[in-house]
């Protein structure tokens, strides 16, 4: 008989051999059943998953991106701001970042790193997740993010899983950490490391520095919570985190991490908005001009480009540094000319208007309310003339422009078109006559408030500056120098010349007559009289025909002598390109703003073909250039060359009146209207073309003596801010040399035997520091 000890250990020997052949045929089945899931998740039963075509071409809407001259990205036209890198775009510290924070097993793993999951499960997850880059990019990029429940959530990491090994073996490890970075949403409109590295610090990606890779990187745990914007202490410490993890894995020394731990976080927000940053006014000309393009110039497979996610990439002829000069010398005379402007109309009762009757103003702003967003949007829904009307007049929260800034008011409509209304606005463009590349262009004084273009768009009168092109016409058709003399007294033209129904005898500026003037001072002082003789000599024709081959628009430009003291509109863009002409040996070359286009695998889909058309003379040319430097010398344009301490009468103290000093040659012109409305001003030096326009918005809103309304005191210190700070930036090569001098000059420039009868001085205000 069995002893039954024996019988019982033979029964738990059965029992654990049971339990064993249980737990392997258990695990067997987890086994089978997890490679089952795995099997159909990659059938796509649980889901469609990516195929092999979108696995190589992975489909994203890529921006497009416009890019300066000197390979800055000023803008971008895009759905989302997606611009994709290379690899060898990624500073080392940046990879390093990344690997020691997220994934340090990288290059160990095939897309999932066993021993992180198995802590993750052992853990719950207390110690770290499992997720490696390669998970997830597949997250980031081709799975969707939203899982309302355990389930769901089990299935998703299954689903990257899958992917995660599929991108392991298409891609190789290079690969897979650029579409990491070049695929996350670092918030604030920038998507991918190249958007993030310009937005949040204003350069490339290879040009950040380690502690800027570290912030960057920190926002990958969740850059919701770690926006710099928003939360700066956060991002720090943040920051700080990933600092220490590159110590601890040895990327960088803990001396290091120290000193890099210590500094401040130094963001430099650059937003890309479309009304934001530098350059939006012309990034919006841009927009319009590729559209038209596109339009022109199909696929091969007879598409349309989508200048918003196809990924092309506009090279512009713009200089970004001086882009931002512009800008900077726009802004910083226009806040200083509005705190005058508004000085003066604190006692004008019908501000910010001018010579005006009540109802005339009322047309104004009944006219800008019916072309105002407002009143399209309302009438297109379908509202009554009376309940827009009656919107218009009825207070709104509303955030208004300012110079300190914007600001959050209770207005009406209505009267948020007048407040616009006070303003006065300012355009510029800035060009190499030789070559025709535009180089800066400011179409306003704040594009999110004030969104017309005056540089392309908007025609204004242009005063005296059309006055060289009458002189230019007389010296290429007559021969004559601008030491040729012409008495200084009325001309008068007679009716039914030049089909003139009334005599047309045009006064001077101040009433001074008498003596003989040289064309050379005629032109400096903008003597009408003078100009008059001239125009009466050459008729109006010959000058309309010179500036047509110009390409200024002369459609609406009547035969008629008055047009010599400039009563015709015409764009600053034409007139920025018309003068050029004379400092291009009478060459004209259209003003040219795109270089090339290319698509985002780099085929040149455009190239650009300067225009040129011979005009006048190299001779013609030189000459009128020589008249032009006489009014930077002795002429309205002299405040160019002092520093005047002028006498302020409010404050009872000498102030700083022009600050310029040049001393290079310096052609240019000023430009008024007469009831000053527009103030302008053209200067050139050899390889630089610069125009500015300065006014308000309607004609009646201006200064109400030239003292403060000409072009010289409204226009000419932009060009002069802005000149300065391109002189200061030796990396531009902005010239200070003479004029091309044609070898043969059969026509006499030395004037110094001539006399002028009248003063010379410029007339100073004595109230306004500019």
């Amino acid at each position: 008989m069995a002893n039954p000890q024996t019988k019982k250990k033979k029964k738990e020997v059965n029992d654990d051999k049971k339990n064993i052949r249980i737990f392997w045929k258990l695990f067997g089945a987890g086994v089978l059943l997890i490679l089952l899931v795995f099997l159909l998740a990659s059938w796509g039963i649980f889901g469609s998953l990516p195929d092999e075509t979108s696995l190589e071409n992975p489909e994203k809407d890529l921006a497009t991106q416009i890019i300066s001259e000197d390979g800055k990205v000023i803008g971008k036209f895009f759905k989302e701001n997606r611009t994709p890198v290379q690899y060898e775009d990624l500073p080392p510290h940046l990879v390093n970042a990344l690997i020691a924070t997220e994934d340090i097993r990288f290059y160990e793993h095939s897309g999932v790193d066993a021993k992180g999951t198995a802590r993750a499960f052992i853990f719950l997850g207390q110690r770290g997740g499992a997720s490696t880059i390669t998970q997830q990019l597949a997250k980031q990029f081709f799975t969707d993010n939203v899982a309302r429940n355990t389930f769901q959530r089990g299935i998703q990491k299954i689903k990257e899983w899958v992917i995660a090994t599929r991108l392991e073996r298409r891609y190789t490890k290079e690969e897979i950490i650029t579409m990491y970075f070049n695929v996350y949403d670092f918030l604030n409109l920038a998507i991918g490391i190249e958007s993030a590295s310009n937005i949040y610090f204003n350069k490339a990606p290879s040009e950040l520095n380690i502690e800027e890779s570290a912030v960057l990187v920190g926002m990958f745990k969740n850059s919701s919570l770690y926006n710099p914007r928003r939360n700066p202490v956060g991002v720090t410490n943040r920051r700080n985190v990933v600092l220490s993890q590159m110590a601890k894995y040895e990327f960088i020394t803990d001396q290091t991490k120290d000193s890099l731990q210590a500094l401040p976080l130094n963001i430099q927000f650059t937003p890309q908005d479309h009304d934001e940053g530098i350059g939006t006014y012309v990034r919006e000309y841009i927009r319009g001009y590729m559209k038209a393009w596109a339009r022109e110039n199909p696929k091969p497979d007879g598409s349309l480009y989508d200048i918003s996610s196809d990924g092309l990439k506009i090279y512009t002829t713009l200089d970004s540094r001086m882009q931002e000069y512009a800008e900077m010398a726009v802004d910083s005379h226009m806040t200083k000319l509005q705190l005058e402007f508004d000085r003066q109309n604190k006692s004008n009762r019908t501000a910010p208007f001018l010579d005006v009757t009540q109802d005339e103003i009322n047309f104004i702003l009944r006219s800008a309310m019916k072309r105002s967003d407002r009143w399209r949007q309302m009438k297109k829904a379908g509202k009554t003339e009376e309940e827009i009307i009656e919107s218009f007049n009825t207070p709104s929260q509303m955030r208004i422009f300012s110079w300190g800034g914007d600001i959050d008011t209770l207005m009406t409509p209505m009267d948020s078109i007048r407040y616009y209304k006070q303003f006065l606005r300012s355009s510029m463009m800035s060009m190499t006559p030789q070559t025709g590349e535009i180089k800066a262009w400011v179409g306003g004084i704040d594009y999110k408030h004030f969104k017309y273009d005056m540089v392309r768009t908007g025609q204004r009168q242009i005063g005296s500056t059309f006055k060289p092109f009458v002189y230019a016409t007389a010296i290429d058709q007559m021969h004559m120098s601008p030491c040729d003399t012409l008495p200084n007294t009325q001309w008068t033209i007679p009716v039914g010349k030049y089909g003139l129904l009334e005599p047309w005898t045009p006064k001077n500026v101040g009433g001074e007559y008498g003596g003989m003037l040289s064309l050379r001072n005629a032109l400096a002082n903008s003597v009408n009289t003078i100009t008059a003789r001239l125009i009466d000599r050459v008729g109006p024709k010959p000058v309309i025909d010179l500036v047509a081959k110009m390409d200024v628009d002369t459609d609406d430009i009547p035969e008629v002598p008055s047009i010599a003291l400039g009563t015709p509109d015409v764009t600053l863009y034409e007139m920025v390109g018309a003068y050029s002409t004379f400092a291009n040996e009478g060459v004209y070359v259209k003003p040219t703003l795109i270089q090339r286009i290319e698509d985002k695998n780099g085929t040149i889909l455009y190239q650009n073909i300067p225009e040129t058309r011979d005009v006048v003379s190299g001779e013609t040319a030189y000459v009128t250039a020589s008249l032009l430097q006489g009014v930077t010398e002795g002429g309205s344009g002299t405040r160019l060359r002092h520093t005047y301490a002028i006498q302020n009468s409010v404050y009872k103290r000498a102030v700083t009146g022009y600050p310029y000093e040049f001393d290079n040659p310096i052609a240019g012109k000023t430009g008024t209207t007469q009831n000053n409305s527009d103030g302008w001003f053209m200067g050139m030096v050899p390889n630089l073309a610069t125009g500015v326009w300065v006014g308000g918005e309607d004609r009646s809103a201006h200064f109400s003596d030239t003292q403060y309304g000409q072009g010289a005191t409204m226009a000419l210190p932009i060009w002069a801010i802005y000149m300065k700070m391109c002189y200061a930036d030796p990396n531009l090569n902005i010239s200070k040399e003479e004029f091309v001098k044609p070898e043969v000059l059969t026509i006499e420039t030395d004037c110094e035997r001539y006399k002028t009868s009248i003063p010379t001085d410029p007339e100073i205000p004595d109230e306004f520091d500019f």
